[in-house]
This record gives C-alpha cells, structure tokens and sequence, in this order.
C-alpha cells in the first residue's frame, strides 16, 4: 500500500465516513496567504521542482540544515537539481516532522507519485515532476483550478498600489483574489533608518504629504479606504504581542515627530505609539465592517549572522514567551468600550497561551454575530497534526468549535493547498473517535454540517467576501 492512501490519518471507520460524505469535496477558502500577487497575475509557470517546491519554503530549509546540509544547498547558488537532491537526502531524517506527511501529501496529490523520497527514488521523482509542471494544469493559476480554491487573501502593505490584485481581477480567474491590509511598519518609530522611508512611500501612495502625525493616520485611512475599493475586508498583523497601553494623540504625536528626526523611540514609546495606531485602525475595521487578524507571539530573525547574510524570513524564527492575556483584553476592551471592536481571529504560536486566547474570545462575543471573535487555526510551527489537535481541543472545551472559520495555508508556496486536506482528515479524525467513544452523537445531520462549516462555510460567511 502507498504511504498516502485513501484512509490517511482516518484512524476509525466513522472518520473514513466523515471525511468522505462532507470533508473532502468542500472548496478551498485560503483566507490567510502569503502568495504574490504578482505570480498569480502572470500565471506563473516553474521550470523545476525545485523553483516550485523549495523556494521560499522556510520550512525545508530549517530541516535542510539541521540535517547538516550547506547553505549554498539551501538559499543558495547551488544548481536546482543539486538543491532537490539535498533536499531528497533529507526527507527521510523528518520522520515524525509534519515535513514528511506534507512533502508525500504533495507528491501524490500534484504529481500522481506514491513512491517514498529519498536520495534513492529523488532523479526520478524530479524527472516525473518536472514533466508535469510544464503542462498549463501547474501554472499558478492551474494549481488553483485544480485544488478548487474559490477565493484567497494575499499579505499587502498599505503602501502597495496593487496592480497585479487589478490584473488579477480583470484577468477572469475563477479563483476571487482579495488583498489584505497589512500594516505593521506603520508601528516601527523605534527603528527610524526604516519606518522613515517607508512612511514617505506610504504618503507617495497615499497622494499627500505626512508631516504631522494626524497627517500619519490620515495616510492610513485613505490607503485603507483604497484597499476596500479594491475588496479587501481583511487586515493582518504580525505582532510580538498585543499593545494595550494607554496613550493619548497628543504624546504619540511626539512620538512620531521625534521619530520622523531620526530619533528611535525607547521601548516605552514604541509600546504607547504602537497602542495608539492600533486602535485608531481597529476603529477603522470596525467602521468598514472587516475582520482583524493578529497573529501573536513569534519571536523573529533571532539569528544576527543569518539576517545579515540573507535577511529576514529565512528560517530563523521561533516561538516568543512574552506574556499575552493582559496586553490583549485590554486592547480588545478598549475597542469595545467605544462600541468599536470588529471581527476578530487571534492565531496563536505558543501552545502554553492556547487557552487563554479561547478563553479571551469568548468575553468580546456581541451576541448578534455568531463566531465573531475567532480563535484561529495552529499557526506557524503549529501548523501540524498535534498543534491543530491542541487549538481545536482548546476552542472545544471553552468556545464552539462549531463556529470555527478552519483552515488556511499562511504559505508562500502554490504547493501548500493540500495542508487543507491534511487539517480535514485531523478535524474528521477527532470527531470520529469522539463518536466512536461515544463522546458525541453518531448522527450525520449533526456532525456533518458542522465538518462543512468548518471546511469552508463558517469562513466565506464570516469573511463577507461573496464567495
């Protein structure tokens, strides 16, 4: 029997049923990503699998090297052939690392290969790929028909004029592309050398000129306002951890102005400035009905000598352990308090503070929108069998599951679509062993909606996309 066979991770016979009447034909809502805009326009097509399959991927890259593998092997000039390879050598050293199911997971589902990788079965593996990633099917836009993604949100900055989001749109695609607000350099007063010039590009987009700090948030607002005419309804944030601190206009406007002078704030200031531009762009989420996201407590570039060589998002990132609940509930009290909190979905890196964000949605509920606040999916490094199992379990025991908006990628790769596959079998494998212990009914009028919803109804209804 291949490796990924049709009863993958379905451990039980009411999970093999589960997934198959209401799991696996559901449509892809990939809400969360970090394509380019720019590939999707140009309907990018890969030369090789490894232009497809391990560029970018930060994920690879930290096994290939904890496997010993030489950088030039890694990010850099080596030839793509002898990147595969090493890459090939590595995959059976991440037995029991989510790498393994997902790097088989894909094999099978873009290239029809059951076959084990190894150094072995690699040459062969790159020749079968490499024929199927010239035919039109694995274009970037080919990959997104074949896996029925109905809609994606890209990560874009406010100052981006989103030219390839408007060839997207007119280009026809089935699939709806959607930008999402992205503004975390407008935080960055500590570290004037960037938030300097990317401020001036926010003012060149914003068609003005930014000398004051209500001028700042002027630049935000019509950026933002620009964004919801091109259909965004979503922002991002990336975020150490939430900024709740009080602070007025008046001293953020100091703030700033030392800044703009090209002195870095202290700490201290960082952490009111930041406050204060967070909730003036909460209230503005609020206003144009979009949902927040904010992903919380990654620890970033933690290694100076790698940032430095090939800089940030390379694979030198880890879980943070800063505190979490106290920053957070009173930033989103502050937001509701005004009557100004929107539709929220915290996503989580460290497991130790799973629930206390499920507990934390649960005192912003209105009442009036079913799963407004969200507990998100296992982000980043758990994004995995267990991480998923761990957040799910949380939601579960405090919250609706029910409710939950599911999956998405946070990739980069156009090879990540079948993670969504592999979240429907963990969810479909739980709910099945909960029935068969008969923790839960075993009625598919009950269970079955709810798998759909959270495969891809709770979301396009909670996103307000039309899709």
């Amino acid at each position: 029997m291949a490796f990924i066979h049709d009863d993958f991770l379905l451990s039980n016979e009411t999970a093999r049923r589960l997934y198959r009447r209401f799991a696996a034909e559901q449509p892809i809502f990939d809400y969360h990503c970090h394509l380019p805009p720019r590939e999707i326009a140009e309907n990018r097509r890969f030369h090789n699998l490894a232009e497809a399959w391990l560029e970018g991927d930060h994920y690879k890259w930290r096994a290939m090297r904890a496997n010993g593998v030489d950088e030039r092997y890694v990010t850099g000039d080596a030839e793509p052939f002898e990147k595969f390879m090493a890459w090939a050598r590595t995959v059976p050293h991440t037995l029991r690392n989510p790498l393994y199911h997902w790097t088989h997971l894909e094999l099978a589902r873009y290239f029809g290969i059951d076959c084990l990788l190894d150094e072995s079965t690699g040459p062969d593996v790159w020749r079968r790929a490499n024929e199927l990633l010239a035919t039109p099917e694995l274009s970037a836009q080919g990959i997104l028909r074949k896996f029925r993604v109905k809609a994606l949100c890209t990560t874009d900055d406010p100052a981006d004029d989103l030219a390839h989001h408007k060839t997207i749109a007119a280009s026809g695609l089935e699939t709806r592309v959607f930008p999402a607000f992205r503004p975390d350099k407008s935080l960055n007063v500590h570290l004037p050398a960037a938030f300097n010039p990317w401020t001036d590009r926010l003012a060149a987009a914003a068609n003005m000129e930014i000398r004051r700090f209500p001028d700042f948030l002027d630049a935000l607002r019509r950026r933002l306002e620009y964004f919801h005419g091109m259909g965004c309804r979503l922002s991002d944030h990336g975020l150490n951890h939430c900024y709740g601190e009080l602070c007025s206009e008046q001293a953020a406007a100091e703030i700033f102005a030392k800044a703009r002078f090209g002195q870095a704030a202290t700490l201290d200031e960082q952490i009111r400035f930041a406050s204060c531009v967070m909730l003036f762009l909460g209230r503005l989420y609020a206003e144009h009905g979009w949902t927040m996201q904010l992903h919380l407590g990654a620890r970033r570039s933690n290694n100076t000598r790698m940032l430095k060589q090939i800089g940030p998002d390379t694979g030198f990132d880890s879980l943070g352990d800063w505190r979490q609940a106290d920053a957070l509930g009173n930033f989103l009290d502050r937001l509701d308090q005004e009557q100004a909190l929107p539709k929220t979905i915290l996503y989580n890196v460290n497991p130790v503070d799973n629930y206390a964000f499920a507990t934390m949605i649960g005192n912003f509920q209105d009442g009036k929108t079913p799963g407004k606040m969200q507990f998100g999916s296992g982000w980043w490094f758990l994004d995995q069998k267990e991480g998923m199992e761990l957040q799910m379990n949380a939601l579960s025991n405090v919250g609706l599951l029910s409710r939950f908006v599911g999956m998405l990628t946070d990739s980069r790769s156009f090879m990540s679509y079948p993670r969504h596959e592999y979240f429907r079998r963990v969810l479909c494998n739980m709910l099945g062993r909960d029935i068969e212990k008969g923790e839960i009914p075993d009625r598919d009028d009950l269970v079955g909606p709810m798998i759909e919803n959270i495969c891809y109804g709770n979301a396009s209804r909670h996103l307000a996309l039309g899709v």
